[in-house]
């Protein structure tokens, strides 16, 4: 029977042949299975992303033993009727100079089925081989692993290798994408949540995996986690007021007067409902805003400082390099943009 194709939830294939990477595989399922359900999960924040649906597709079901020892198990066949929004073939483990005339006769068929029933076929890595004996990338840009590059020249002189590049958008509408060496399976997970259910849950994406680079370390990636659940009203009318508040002078003295505490139980009881200091809680209230005018604007540093609550930018500068472990200019030149465009 036909699989259901639910337009809420981007379908992704992934091809499973024997010299596919597990960990490449089993990483773009990992990934895709958390756009639009883990940031919610991490942070208690509501998102409105598109889901994405990945499943594993092979000559059979069941396992599949690649050439490098893993196993994957596939959950589809490619005899079976199935729709794809997107089809991914992985990096393969090949052998030199490789004879490809007809090993993947059967998933080429199934892929160029998919293709003219409207799917997107990306590959990772060397899995642009098979893209090229398929015949989809003659006369189109294409990247591919740099090792890759002789074999492309002298089996496919057709195809426009551009192997300095990460991805490669080509053809109407987009409908072949390649990207560069192994680890450029992260770049193209990306490129397809931002491209198929935007740009911010692209950047919680890159936020949770820490994607991207790490050398400043794990803060510039981190976020608001999840409140702590409590049943102190007073404190959860507070929090619920401040969300909505948090810009206003002395934030922490209003919700003092709104709980009806003294000064001192208000602290001990909002500390021990949220596991934040009233203090700690507005500034990480107000950082994240600023994050998010960051990533999505291009309005000026200090006037955001000003619509987050800092009448002096300064101020609002020392806050959030301490709070993020980077600047808010280095900030917004590491997320405005992540997963958007081909490199």
């Amino acid at each position: 029977m036909p699989l259901s194709h639910d337009a809420r939830k981007l379908s992704v294939s992934l091809v499973v042949v024997p010299e596919v990477s597990a960990a490449v595989t089993y990483g773009l399922h990992e990934v895709f299975t958390c756009v639009g359900t883990a940031w919610e999960t991490l942070t208690g924040e509501r998102t409105q992303s598109r889901h994405m649906m990945p499943r594993i597709v092979g000559s059979r079901v069941g396992p599949v033993r690649t050439t490098l020892g893993a196993t994957i198990f596939s959950e589809h066949s490619f005899g079976e009727t199935l729709r794809s929004d997107v089809v991914i073939i992985g990096d393969l483990n090949l052998e030199p100079e490789p004879d490809l005339s007809g090993r993947w006769d059967e998933a080429i068929h199934w892929m160029l089925d998919q293709h003219a029933r409207g799917a997107i076929i990306c590959s990772v890595c060397t899995g642009s081989l098979m893209l090229a004996e398929a015949g989809l990338l003659e006369h189109r840009e294409a990247t591919s692993h740099w090792s890759a590059t002789r074999h492309f020249r002298e089996c496919y002189p057709g195809v426009r290798l551009q192997p300095q590049r990460v991805i490669v958008p080509s053809g109407a509408g987009h409908d072949v994408v390649t990207s560069g060496g192994s680890a450029s399976w992260t770049d193209l997970s990306l490129y397809l949540i931002a491209r198929f259910c935007g740009d911010a849950e692209a950047r919680r994406i890159a936020k949770i995996f820490l994607f991207g680079d790490r050398s400043e370390g794990q803060l510039p990636f981190a976020a608001m986690v999840r409140p702590k659940q409590h049943e102190d009203a007073s404190i959860a009318d507070c929090q619920g007021w401040i969300s909505q508040n948090y810009a206003i002078a002395n934030p922490v003295a209003e919700m003092t007067r709104r709980s009806g505490l003294a000064d001192r139980t208000f602290k001990r009881r909002f500390q021990s409902a949220t596991g934040y200091t009233p203090i700690g809680y507005v500034q990480t209230l107000r950082v994240e805003e600023a994050k998010q005018m960051l990533e999505t604007s291009n309005q000026a540093i200090d006037d955001i400082a000003q619509a987050v609550g800092y009448d002096d930018p300064n101020s609002f500068r020392r806050l959030f390099k301490r709070t993020v472990g980077v600047t808010p200019q280095r900030y917004r030149q590491r997320f405005k943009s992540v997963g958007i465009g081909a490199a």
